[in-house]
């Protein structure tokens, strides 16, 4: 009894072993394939393509700089197919990579693809400068391949593409290279830059002059082209209005006409009105009269006479009670200057008898007046003093002896003034007094 196996286009099937001691080999690719137990071996190989990540650290190049050098490399196991029954069969290279990696896992087989391509990547990288790795990437990349190509083909290994990704160092070798590069370039871009922008200038600057060469010229021509419109477009509104104007000025002239017509009829409208409203308005001012007549005239006479009544009798009152009080008054003057009249004379009267008195009397009379008249003197000079709390004298005993004498001898004339008697007239008549 026994087993059928298939495989996809991707996988190579290899059958071994047999009935009667058989020792053929069978590669089978996308098809299938008879197994018998326990004496029939059947393995399974990968045909994928694998990816590897080769990968050069600090490897020294012909001029001693270390550099590290990554890669990315496809690959996958050579086949050929030829049609043979039912199913095909692989060629000897085939047989080759069976040989090789059967039994292995793909990550071995990557592995020991890996450690080929990186020894022969160290080799080449050491017979280049640095130079020539970090400018020609793709000649490098090619010069690997092509000497791996042969190794790897005698396992059965076909390499599909081998390409460099990345070439760094870290004694900062290649960013010295790139900055002189780069500045040498940037030098020459500037260069160009300013090349080129002083043709562009130049040549902008021609073109523009010949834009406006072109441009005044085409304004001269529109000029030229709007001028002479312009005067035929004069000419032709010239012509225009004055027909407008001799039609407009005919058209004003008939309507004046009309309207002066119309304007006839109206007054004479005006006037036959103005005579119905004078004929009116005088019928309205008899109305008027004979209305103010009955109304306000009639009426305001009859007011007016009894007013004027009454004010004549009010006159009357008046003067009547004018001359009653004019009378009241004349008699209560007389009443008064007669009184007066009495009263002066009684007063003389009594003057002249106090004089004959005093006459009788002689000096001691008017001396017993003044003397009567001296504390009234003296209570109206010290009025004032009376409301003085304290009074201070300023000076020794003689100052005040001073003072009472100066205000003594102030005394007679004052007395005199006020009386109009001389005191000391008075005192010297009297016996044992000296002025």
């Amino acid at each position: 009894m026994g087993n059928i196996h298939t495989t996809g286009p991707n996988e190579a099937l290899i059958v071994s072993g047999g009935c009667c001691g058989s020792t053929k080999k069978r590669t089978i690719v996308g098809g299938w394939a008879w197994a018998w137990w326990l004496v029939t071996d059947v393995q399974r190989l990968s045909l994928n393509v694998m990816t590897l990540n080769p990968m050069c650290e600090n490897v020294e190049t012909s001029q001693g700089v270390p550099l590290t050098v990554t890669g990315v490399a496809q690959c996958k196991i050579m086949k050929m197919m030829n049609v043979y029954y039912f199913h095909h069969q692989a060629d000897e290279l085939l047989g080759t990579a069976s040989e090789q990696f059967l039994g292995k896992s793909v990550k071995e087989i990557k592995q020991t693809i890996l450690q080929t391509l990186e020894g022969h990547l160290r080799a080449i990288l050491g017979t280049l400068t640095v130079e020539e790795v970090y400018k020609d990437r793709d000649q490098f990349a090619a010069l690997v391949r092509e000497v791996a190509a042969p190794d790897v083909g005698r396992m059965g290994i076909e390499i599909l593409s081998f390409t460099i990704k990345d070439v760094y160092d870290d004694v900062q070798y290649l960013a010295s290279l790139g900055k002189a590069q780069t500045a040498v370039v940037k030098r020459d871009a500037d260069a160009g830059v300013a090349e080129a922008n002083r043709d562009a200038g130049i040549r902008e600057a021609e073109c523009e002059k010949s834009a406006m060469d072109v441009k005044y010229s085409t304004d001269t021509k529109i000029e030229d082209n709007t001028r002479m419109y312009k005067l035929q477009k004069a000419n032709f509104d010239q012509e225009i209005n004055t027909a407008k104007a001799e039609s407009q000025l005919a058209y004003e002239l008939q309507a004046a006409k009309i309207r002066q017509r119309i304007r006839n009829e109206e007054i004479q409208i005006e006037v036959v009105e103005r005579r119905k409203q004078i004929e009116i308005e005088s019928q309205e001012v008899q109305r008027k009269d004979r209305e103010l007549t009955g109304t306000v005239k009639l009426p305001a006479e009859a007011e007016a006479f009894r007013l004027q009544t009454l004010a004549q009798a009010k006159q009357c009152q008046t003067i009547e009670s004018a001359r009653a009080e004019a009378e009241r008054i004349r008699k209560i003057g007389s009443a008064e200057a007669h009184a007066i009249e009495l009263v002066g004379k009684a007063e003389a009267e009594r003057m002249r008898m106090k004089a004959h008195v005093y006459k009788q009397y002689g000096d001691a009379a008017i001396m017993n007046i003044v003397l009567e008249s001296l504390p009234k003197i003296a209570a109206e000079v010290a009025a004032p003093l009376a409301k003085t709390d304290e009074i201070v004298l300023i000076g020794g005993n003689d100052n005040i002896t001073n003072d009472v004498t100066r205000l003594v001898a102030q005394l007679p004339p004052s007395i005199n003034a006020l009386t109009g008697v001389d005191l000391s007239k008075v005192l010297s008549k009297i016996p044992g007094a000296k002025a």
